[in-house]
């Protein structure tokens, strides 16, 4: 028997922090999996495959036919079919599973929060007077301001928004976690912000623009998460790990 197999379904920065610190370790294969939505991703410690896998069944053969003793769903909590999908093939493989996701933010006094349950409620939610719209949902749902031209939309996303969206006003802003809170509340100003559509991502890397919003006064439109993976859930790293070291004690003593 090889050692230990490791799938990690990433793309956020605790997935990337996960693959260190399992490749320091160095007692498990590790394979990282990103969807290839982002053009440039960051290098990363460990192999890496690139694309969909077609489906949950098909995921399922990957993780029977690779051989691998732990599936880990460290995607974005808003990845909700790829969370599905893992759920589903962990059960149909037969191969045990956990999901890494961070906590979601929490309202502090002072946040002008309306919860929204979609991007489409979320542009809706703005009424049909003109306002000064930071989207910083990324670009997959930036296509949802077009239901709303009475608007300016300031879009910041990772890779570009294409094609352009039919919009008379609108900027694109390239741009890549983490914010400053400085950084943030300069931003806001200088286009005149006074309403933000984000997703409760959780997390460090972008609470900025939410912290900013509240010193300034600016109403968020926060977009709730969805139903959480149905799968063994962690927040942390620290506990992915030692979830890992529990799960993964049998195949390591069979190997030996």
């Amino acid at each position: 028997m090889g050692r230990p197999r490791i799938l990690i379904l990433g793309g956020t920065g605790e997935a990337r922090l996960l693959a260190v610190a399992l490749a320091a370790r160095g007692h498990c294969d590790v394979l990282l999996s990103l969807a290839g939505r982002t053009e440039k991703p960051a290098a990363q410690p460990v192999p890496v495959r690139i694309g969909g896998f077609g489906g949950a069944a098909a995921l399922a053969d990957f993780l029977k036919a690779g051989g691998y003793d732990l599936l880990i769903d460290a995607t974005h909590p808003f990845a909700e079919r790829i969370s599905a999908n893992a759920a589903f093939a962990a059960e149909a493989s037969g191969i045990a599973a956990i999901a890494l996701c961070r906590p979601e933010w929490q309202r502090l006094p002072g946040d002008r929060w309306r919860d929204v349950r979609s991007i489409p409620a979320a542009i809706e939610a703005l009424g049909p007077s003109p306002r000064h719209v930071l989207l910083a949902t990324g670009r997959q749902g930036a296509h949802f301001a077009e239901a709303a031209p009475q608007h300016f939309y300031l879009i910041r996303s990772v890779d570009p928004v294409a094609p352009p969206l039919a919009l008379a006003n609108v900027d694109y802003l390239l741009d890549r976690g983490p914010f400053t809170l400085e950084g943030e509340c300069a931003l806001l100003k200088q286009h005149d912000i006074d309403a933000i559509i984000a997703k409760n991502s959780g997390g460090a890397a972008t609470y900025a623009k939410i912290e900013a919003a509240r010193l300034l006064g600016i109403e968020v439109m926060m977009v709730a998460r969805a139903t959480a993976s149905t799968v063994k859930t962690v927040e942390t790293v620290e506990a992915a790990l030692a979830a890992v070291d529990h799960l993964v004690a049998p195949a390591m003593k069979r190997g030996v």
